[in-house]
């Protein structure tokens, strides 16, 4: 929430200070222009992940949508399943600017080969991709087209609400390691954000449910949608817990890792309990 001083008349409507942490969000994981809004304080600043990952859900959902249109008008014109996802996760990356993939790719270079904390630091700062990040992120994105294509085969409207609904589980998942875990590097960006407050993690896990309940009402299988509410974060946990023990706590490119496997299970629930 944006503090204020004494003298300050407040928010010039009613959830402004909502409507500015989506446009923060916005802003912070994504390359879309969002220009200042009316009355928002430091527009481009270092965003409060105290407060500010309250909207992260919808702020995903909205990132996700021009490739979930994507995904829908490429299977309409008979592109074929592969096609079509492969397009999709191209639009995604393009809004993105793939920050979670080359998240996934550092971490996967500097666990594999890094043979202390200071060592594995140091290759995930390297702007290079090895072995093992070059064999994580065509894994990564094969998955995530194979899983597409998959839902495509048997509805081209629900593979892309499940896309809408694994990239917003996802971004939220992703916020495991930033809350349970210091900072890596001191001066980092993770040290800048700062930590979600516990009210902050209540809404965000709130409307992710709010969405698996909208997902099941649009026909998605509820028993997907609700394994998806516990792999995305377990999958999270579990590379927190490795990360903690690897390095020493969280960095930028673990939290990417981490949603990029969070979308992943989510992806991988909805397969399997639609087959």
């Amino acid at each position: 929430m944006v503090e204020r001083s004494g003298g300050d008349p407040g928010p010039p409507f009613p959830g402004a200070d909502w409507v500015y942490d989506l446009a923060a969000c916005l802003r912070f994981f994504t390359r879309l222009p969002i220009p200042p809004l009316p009355d928002e304080p430091a527009p481009y600043g270092i965003p409060d992940f105290r407060t500010v990952p309250r909207m992260l859900p919808i702020a995903a959902l909205l990132l996700a949508l021009p490739a979930a249109l994507v995904l829908v008008l490429a299977w309409e014109i008979r592109l074929g399943p592969f096609v079509a996802a492969a397009l999709a996760l191209a639009a995604l990356a393009l809004v993105t600017g793939a920050m979670h993939e080359d998240g996934l790719a550092d971490v996967a270079d500097g666990f594999g080969g890094g043979r202390s904390a200071e060592r594995s630091l140091e290759i995930m700062r390297d702007s290079r991709i090895g072995a093992f990040g070059g064999t994580a992120l065509f894994l990564g994105l094969a998955l995530r087209a194979a899983t597409l294509a998959t839902l495509l085969d048997r509805s081209g409207w629900l593979a892309s609400v499940a896309l809408l609904y694994a990239a917003s589980v996802s971004r939220s998942a992703a916020l495991v390691p930033i809350a349970w875990l210091p900072p890596a590097r001191p001066g980092g960006a993770g040290a800048a954000v700062g930590r979600p407050s516990q009210v902050t993690l209540a809404v965000v896990g709130g409307l992710c449910l709010a969405l698996a309940l909208v997902g099941a009402a649009l026909g998605l299988p509820p028993l997907g949608l609700g394994l998806g509410l516990v792999l995305a974060p377990a999958a999270a946990f579990a590379l927190s817990a490795l990360a903690r023990r690897k390095i020493g706590g969280q960095t930028g490119d673990v939290v990417g890792a981490c949603q990029q496997l969070g979308e992943i299970a989510v992806l991988l629930a909805l397969v399997g309990a639609t087959a």
